[in-house]
């Protein structure tokens, strides 16, 4: 079961130094708590208005009914270089678990520093407009997460948020994700599944579902349980680099999109947006327990390692 939080004392419309000490205390402990257990959370009322949401989820169909022809001029230049993670990403480029086929799925990249040459704007005008200011969001919710988490974990409250400082600048490829799988009327190959099982390579995921569903999470010790769309929830969750600094102590949690049993579901398009976090390049990846369970890694050199393993 993943747990459901209110995150009203730390949502976006408050003030983080007018925060209640002991509702950000408990807060801490339930966003700990969840992460490591399940190592995903629901967070309600956080702040992101739900036009903001609806607005870039609309604007992103838009961009994936264009023609294919039309969606080449912004293809990400390079599928194996942090550096260039952004453009988009064709169908069955990506292979999250290699045991399947390539996952059916197109994606747009997005980060604050993208030049306008990977940005469709002359087709799509607001686009670099709703993408940014979304991206904004974002971060600072996320950032709020990052305090609750050093605080659950009684290090410095900013330890974590100093290491991600650099997000939405040159030297942190923090990246705005949009997903669409398309509708999958020709059938799918043997084995193939919307989204291959995996974790995520960061620190922490925001992921914003619409209604269509099929994403699972695998707790330990348990069977994959559904991760059902919320309304006017952000589901957030850990990546493998936040589990390497934690030496385990948070969990990075399996995950997968399954294709829908029921026909309806099948012949529509999904879509998501997820914001992949990451620390800063420079930033070495160290137990914070000195346990040297893992060996110490940049998040740059990490990162390339990971992508160099997922696309084809």
């Amino acid at each position: 079961m993943i747990p459901v939080v209110d995150f009203t004392p730390y949502c976006l419309e408050n003030k983080r130094e007018e925060a209640d000490p002991e509702q950000i205390k408990s807060l801490a402990n339930q966003i700990c708590n969840a992460f490591t257990d399940v190592g995903f959370v629901y967070l309600k009322h956080h702040g992101i208005p739900k036009s903001k949401v609806d607005g870039i989820f609309s604007l992103s169909k838009e961009f994936f009914q264009k023609p294919v022809e039309i969606k080449e001029k912004y293809a990400k230049s390079s599928h194996h270089d942090v550096m260039n993670n952004r453009g988009w990403v064709a169908l069955e480029k990506e292979l999250l678990n290699p045991e399947r086929p390539a996952d059916p799925k197109e994606a747009f990249n997005y980060q604050l520093i993208d030049d306008k040459e990977t940005l469709p704007n002359d087709i799509l005008p607001s686009f670099q407009g709703v993408y940014s200011d979304f991206y904004k969001h974002c971060q600072e919710l996320v950032c709020r997460v990052l305090d609750l988490m050093s605080m659950g974990l009684n290090i410095d409250t900013d330890y974590f948020r100093k290491c991600h400082s650099l997000i939405g600048k040159e030297g942190n490829p923090t990246t705005l994700r949009s997903l669409y799988y398309p509708p999958l009327n020709n059938g799918v190959k043997p084995g193939q599944i919307r989204c291959g099982e995996h974790t995520d390579y960061g620190t922490v995921t925001l992921l914003f579902q619409d209604e269509i569903g099929g994403l699972e999470v695998k707790p330990a010790g348990s069977d994959y349980i559904p991760a059902r769309p919320i309304p006017d929830t952000v589901l957030v969750n850990l990546g493998d680099k936040m589990q390497r600094w934690t030496a385990d102590k948070l969990v990075a949690t399996k995950h997968r999109v399954l294709i829908p049993e029921e026909e309806i579901k099948k012949n529509q398009g999904r879509q998501s947006f997820a914001f992949f976090v990451h620390p800063d390049d420079h930033v070495m990846i160290e137990c914070l327990d000195n346990s040297n369970k893992y060996e110490p890694v940049s998040s740059k050199h990490y990162l390339n390692m990971r992508f160099a393993a997922t696309y084809l």
